[in-house]
């Protein structure tokens, strides 16, 4: 199946575009177990179906872009389980594929497009698998993350998602790296910073953040993700002031995630209450993120009119 047009960018001009929920609560919901390093993009090698089924729940509820399994998929990752470079980048290059899978399968069943594909792109930390990624400042200079990043930015590319997601970014080094890491691909980006309050994970001011990417055309979106939905509230209106661009959110249930027992913990805060404010603020793709499943999706792509 091959991408359906408008291009995303031109869709978001005219009004909220629907994001998924959380793929790795999907999956487990169905039975499998992702307690491992290579977290969703384990099941690319072992049970694509199982990928393809979980993005085709997310389309059917209405969600309009659904976001590849390659979050932890990296080329150092898949080394780890003896995975060599080759077989890995056409893992990475699968993940573009099952969802567009799930595109075909949606709309051969109604579903009404167009529907996206955003080939994810997660944090340094992710490929950790240690919570690294809820911290940031890894040890690392710019160079350095900018190396890590393109080259599994490149098969992303390659394999012509319509926008790569750089999501859950939790530092600013990491976005000027992945900022240069974009350039010149030939497929848009957006870029997605998970945060605490007003500062990034790592500490730094948000508008900072923000306006790493005010001038980068490549990205078609800025915003905030695997966060608190009440952070989200704030950060929706600062990422729309300092970027003038489509403001990109999809916040977590609400939870939250200890990393040394591998288990969310708390009561869910999400409410779908709250999504016309993040339109009216700039919001334009609009979704959620860690345990928000497909019938919050439902609900949410209701209230902003299908």
């Amino acid at each position: 199946m091959v991408s359906t047009s408008p291009p995303l960018a031109e869709a978001l001009a005219t009004g909220p575009v629907v994001l998924d929920g959380g793929l790795s609560n999907q999956l487990e919901a169905a039975g499998h177990d992702l307690s491992d390093a290579l977290w969703s993009a384990r099941l690319l090698a072992e049970e694509p179906e199982a990928v393809v089924r979980a993005h085709l729940a997310y389309y059917e509820a209405g969600a309009q872009v659904a976001i590849t399994s390659s979050y932890q998929a990296t080329f150092e990752g898949f080394a780890r389980r003896g995975i060599g470079a080759e077989q890995a980048a056409t893992l990475l290059a699968r993940s573009v594929e099952l969802a567009r899978e799930a595109a075909g399968r949606a709309a051969a069943g109604g579903v009404a497009g167009p529907l996206y594909v955003a080939a994810s792109a997660g944090p340094y930390g992710a490929m950790l698998a240690d919570g690294s990624e809820y911290r940031g400042r890894y040890g690392l200079s710019v160079a350095e993350l900018e190396r890590f990043h393109r080259p599994r930015l490149e098969v992303l590319a390659a394999a012509r998602p319509d926008v790569l997601a750089l999501e859950t970014v939790p530092d600013t080094d990491e976005a000027r790296a992945l900022l240069r890491a974009v350039r010149g691909l030939g497929v848009p980006a957006y870029l997605s910073y998970s945060i605490a309050g007003e500062r990034t994970r790592a500490g730094q001011p948000l508008e900072e953040a923000f306006a790493l990417a005010a001038d980068v055309d490549e990205v078609i979106a800025v915003g905030v993700n695997c966060c608190a939905p009440d952070d989200a509230d704030r950060a929706v209106r600062l990422a729309a002031r300092v970027t003038d661009k489509p403001v990109v959110v999809y916040p977590n249930s609400g939870e939250s995630w200890d990393a040394e027992a591998r288990a969310w913990c708390g009561s869910p805060a999400f409410g779908t209450d709250r999504v016309a404010g993040w339109a009216a603020d700039g919001a334009r793709l609009i979704g959620g993120c860690c345990r928000v499943g497909p019938d919050v999706i439902a609900e949410l792509a209701a209230g902003l009119g299908g």
